[in-house]
Parts: structure tokens; C-alpha cells; sequence
């Protein structure tokens, strides 16, 4: 069954970055991800509560603390450079730029889980970022400047490690936990650290004003529960009942899936460039989990 969840976290993650791209239109990066976060933090609540499951359950202070610091890595800060690189560059070449993910898993998985890696995954890597450096040099839309294209690209890089190393450290965790309430604990964990930053910014009283029902709500309340809801119970579930390989290329099909659902929704055009850039980020991908 986990390969079937990491591929269902694929294809629900694709269809709310469709919606996330309309919803960065209006709403800055970090008050659609506090936005998306506290949301979604409440209705897992309640889904536990639904099935009669504690959300406070027994355990050891460490995996708390891991979770927690999981949530904060992979959801507060990685969703937030994710948005960043979204509204710069696109949902098509982000979906290029997100092929780095899987690479970025068995590199840390190496470091702190003692997964070996061989010359086949080196090769893979460097596929991949080959890839990504195509997709950063695509011909930028009309009124968007190449250096756009270049920072939008360095913070989807910066996501995909930061999400990659969020999950590899509390996999160990997974593995005893069940996965509803692993998902709401690291929800929580970000949201503790998102709300007195939301706060104390400035433009405290545009992010809280997102919780008032507003026609933007089309947008970032699909995103809300396609990606932070329905994707990330997927996406624990997939990498507590398989192994981060096999979920990290199955979670990757979401490229594909975007590239498509962002030339038919956004307009986005799919250029030669794009399917090159997929094709070697791809290949990439195989060789690094598969090898």
C-alpha cells in the first residue's frame, strides 16, 4: 500500500499547485502558508478526534521533538521558499526544479540513516541537476527577467532540501507511529512556529485577514486541502509503508502531472526545453532511488 499512497500524494500535490499559483496571485508567500497551515493543522485535529484517536498520545519527548522540528523544517520553512519559487518562476518549471527532492532524500538519508550510496545515484544526481539548471535557463515568460527566473529557482532549491531533510529526520519516528497523528504533530510543530512570526510582521493584519471568507478562498482553500491536508497524510503514509526510494520516485510523478495540468489550467506553454529538462531530471531520479 505504499506505493499507491505516495503515488496518490503525487497526483494530489500536482492539482493544488495548480491552485497555489492562482492563489500566489494575491496572497503573499508566507500568509498563504500560514494560512494553509493553520487550516489544515485544524482540521487534522479533528480528524483525530473523529476517529477517536489521541492527539497527545504517549510517547517519548524526543519524537515530539523530532516531529516538531520535522514540521517546522519541512512545512513553516520549506512550503515557504516553495511559494516564493512558485510565484517567480511557474508551476512548469517549478515542477522541474521539484525533481530535485528525491536526490536530495537519499543524500541526507546517507548522512544521518547510513544509507550507502554507489556511483549509479552520483550519476542520477548529477542528471538531475542537469535538468533543473535547463529548466532555470528557460526563456522566461513575457515580462519576467532571467534574474527572476534565477532566484525563483534558488528558493525551489532551497525548498526541496529543506522538505527532503524534514522527512528524513523523522522517518525513524514513522516507523512506531501512527500516521495520522505524526502528520498532526509535525502541522502543529509549524504552526507554533508560524504564528508569532505572523504576529509580529508588519503585515500581521493581511495574513489574519485570510480567515475571512473572500473570493480568493477559491483558490487557497482547494490548495489547502488537496496539499496540506489530503497530500501530506499521503505522503507520511507512503514513506512509513515503503522504503524513502521507492516513495521519493513515486512522489516525483508529480512533475509530470504538473507540467500537464499547468499548460491546460495556467497557460503555461510545454516547450521542448521543459520535456528535455523532465526527461533527464527523471532519468535522474530513477537511477538515484532505483540503483
Amino acid at each position: 500500500m505504499g506505493e499507491f499512497y505516495a503515488l496518490m500524494t503525487a497526483i494530489m500535490w500536482a492539482s493544488a499547485v495548480i491552485f497555489l499559483k492562482r492563489s500566489g496571485e494575491t496572497i503573499p508567500p508566507f500568509a498563504l502558508n500560514v494560512f494553509r497551515v493553520a487550516v489544515s493543522t485544524v482540521a487534522l485535529v479533528l480528524t483525530l478526534v473523529i476517529i477517536r484517536q489521541e492527539v497527545f498520545r504517549q510517547a517519548p519527548l524526543s519524537d515530539y521533538i523530532i516531529l516538531f522540528a520535522s514540521g517546522v523544517i519541512g512545512i513553516a520553512v520549506s512550503d515557504t521558499f516553495f511559494l516564493m519559487a512558485l510565484n517567480r518562476v511557474g508551476a512548469g518549471i517549478m515542477a522541474i526544479v521539484d525533481c530535485l527532492y528525491a536526490p536530495f532524500v537519499v543524500l541526507f538519508a546517507f548522512f544521518l540513516l547510513g544509507e550507502e550510496l554507489g556511483l549509479w545515484q552520483y550519476a542520477g544526481m548529477a542528471l538531475v541537476i542537469t535538468g533543473v539548471l535547463i529548466a532555470a535557463r528557460h526563456k522566461p515568460p513575457e515580462g519576467v527577467a532571467v534574474r527572476q527566473i534565477i532566484i525563483g529557482s534558488l528558493y525551489g532549491f532551497l525548498s526541496m532540501a529543506t522538505v527532503a531533510f524534514g522527512i528524513v529526520i523523522a522517518k525513524p519516528i514513522l516507523h512506531r507511529s501512527p500516521v495520522l497523528w505524526a502528520t498532526t504533530i509535525r502541522q502543529i510543530g509549524a504552526l507554533a512556529a508560524m504564528l508569532p512570526v505572523a504576529l509580529a510582521v508588519s503585515n500581521r493584519r493581511q495574513i489574519f485577514s485570510l480567515f475571512r471568507p473572500a473570493h480568493n478562498w477559491r483558490y487557497s482553500v482547494p490548495a489547502t486541502f488537496l496539499g496540506s491536508y489530503l497530500s501530506l497524510i499521503f505522503w507520511i503514509a507512503g514513506m512509513k509503508y515503503t522504503l524513502a526510494g521507492a516513495a521519493a520516485i513515486l512522489n516525483q510523478t508529480s512533475s509530470i502531472y504538473i507540467l500537464i495540468l499547468a499548460s491546460i489550467f495556467l497557460r503555461e506553454p510545454f516547450t521542448a526545453r521543459k520535456v528535455i529538462a523532465t526527461a533527464l531530471a527523471i532519468l535522474g531520479i530513477v537511477m538515484v532511488t532505483m540503483g
